[in-house]
């Protein structure tokens, strides 16, 4: 049977006079793209262009809703009611259809951004509002969340489609968790690395955390941060190691 997983990357994050230099070339290595609705980056015109871009180039797209944060990127977390991260999630999942619908293109999935994610990832009343704003909507999108997270599990209990998503570009906590990007080794900027964690987390369903604990995990889609200076670098070189091994690169 032959292998598959998807390759996503979160885009459209930058404002006004749009300049698609990163993401046009990223787009042509993926299989799924994350499009800032807002919130944390972008803008109507950002957004619109970022739409056009993905429908060009065949890549399947996916709202990326965050907390209000532009200042701090999305990465700070904020104290909100579930009522709260219900709006805020379903505000921007229909600002992104907008553009989608009258590009006639199809939206596919929802990623949250930054601390909503990492937020969700651990808390059930938190996730479970964001599962219900995407339910809500069109109950046949599929939920990213962090592999083996809260969002992950509130997802299947809701009936929702969900993919369990890993970080090429992130180092890992014995639990599972993100490294914080405020500790010093929380990103990971050698190529090599990032390729060779790929590849172990799709072929053997593990990966080494910072405490080299080899911990399990399901890869059913990968993540690439387009905001990253090496990001186009990164790209085609996941890429080409997944074609390399005969695993197919596929939007779910």
């Amino acid at each position: 049977m032959m292998r598959l997983v998807d390759l996503n990357c979160d885009m459209g994050e930058s404002f006004g006079a749009y300049s698609i230099g990163n993401d046009n070339g990223i787009m042509q290595y993926i299989s799924s793209a994350n499009i800032a609705c807002g919130f944390h980056a972008g803008d109507a015109l950002v957004m619109r262009e970022t739409v056009l871009l993905a429908i060009k180039n065949k890549v399947s797209i996916g709202a990326h809703p965050s907390f209000p944060d532009l200042q701090g990127f999305g990465r700070r977390e904020i104290n909100m009611s579930q009522q709260e991260v219900y709006d805020i999630t379903m505000y921007q999942v229909g600002s992104l259809y907008g553009f989608v619908k009258a590009a006639n293109g199809k939206l596919i999935h929802v990623k949250p951004h930054g601390a909503l994610y990492n937020m969700a990832a651990r808390n059930k009343k938190m996730a479970e509002a964001i599962v219900k704003a995407v339910s809500d909507f069109d109950n046949n999108l599929i939920l990213f969340g962090l592999a083996g997270s809260e969002l992950i599990n509130v997802a299947k209990s809701y009936g929702l489609k969900c993919c369990n998503e890993v970080f090429g570009d992130r180092t890992y906590q014995p639990d599972g968790s993100l490294t914080p990007r405020s500790q010093a080794n929380a990103l990971i900027n050698d190529w090599n690395q990032s390729v060779q964690q790929v590849i172990g987390m799709v072929e053997e369903k593990s990966v080494r955390a910072v405490d080299g604990t080899i911990i399990p995990i399901e890869a059913e889609t990968i993540c690439i941060h387009g905001d990253g200076p090496n990001a186009l670098n990164l790209a085609k070189a996941i890429h080409t190691a997944l074609k390399e091994r005969d695993i197919l690169i596929k939007s779910p």
